[in-house]
């Protein structure tokens, strides 16, 4: 436990983690401000000294899971011309299925308050879906023009299909669901028309 008056660096990412342990091990009845500061060991008023209450918090964390991805995907432009086209779509797709998994994003459809939150966000800008299917896009007419993508590919509906479909999965993935990397590589495999990458 953190002495009184002592500062904890990186605080929020360390109760957002705290909030995916209690989410995987419990799921989402058990979480609760008091169970989210056990897991972190720290103080039990911390979360409400940095968030105004359990739904702002929810939706600070499914933010900072998209803002987190939209970064990774805001590099894959850079990544045109290195590994291949598809190798790159599952890195991106996996880390959307990873970065707000079922749980998280199920919990905050469940709690209005923080999807109000999230849609306020995502209006005002912050990143989200629409981010990421962007970069997506821009990065398929890279590899487009250096000739490693089909000329005629439809690169924003490649985008679309591939960012829609891993949100589909995100809110409905059952929890014995195939592992996230082999519904990325079936994804990318089917959107692409290459076949699919052997493990």
């Amino acid at each position: 436990m953190s002495p009184r008056g002592v500062a904890i660096p990186d605080i929020r990412q360390r109760l957002f983690a705290a909030a995916e342990q209690v989410l995987a091990r419990e799921g989402p009845a058990a979480l609760t401000s008091r169970a989210i500061t056990g897991e972190a060991n720290c103080a039990k008023g911390m979360l409400h000294a940095h968030f105004a209450g359990l739904d702002e918090f929810v939706a600070e964390l499914v933010l900072d899971r998209f803002a987190r991805t939209a970064r990774q995907a805001g590099e894959l432009r850079g990544l045109a011309g290195r590994a291949t086209v598809a190798e790159n779509l599952v890195a991106v797709a996996l880390a959307l299925l990873t970065s707000a998994g079922p749980t998280v994003a199920g919990l905050a459809v469940t709690r209005p308050g923080a999807s109000l939150l999230i849609r306020q966000a995502l209006e005002a800008g912050a990143p989200g879906f629409a981010t990421i299917q962007g970069s997506i896009a821009d990065y398929l007419d890279a590899e487009q023009c250096l000739g490693r993508l089909t000329e005629g590919t439809d690169t924003p509906a490649v985008a679309l299909a591939l960012v829609g479909t891993v949100h589909h999965l995100l809110m409905t993935a059952p929890a014995a669901a195939p592992d996230a990397r082999a519904q990325a590589e079936r994804l990318v495999a089917v959107l692409l028309g290459v076949p699919r990458p052997r493990a």
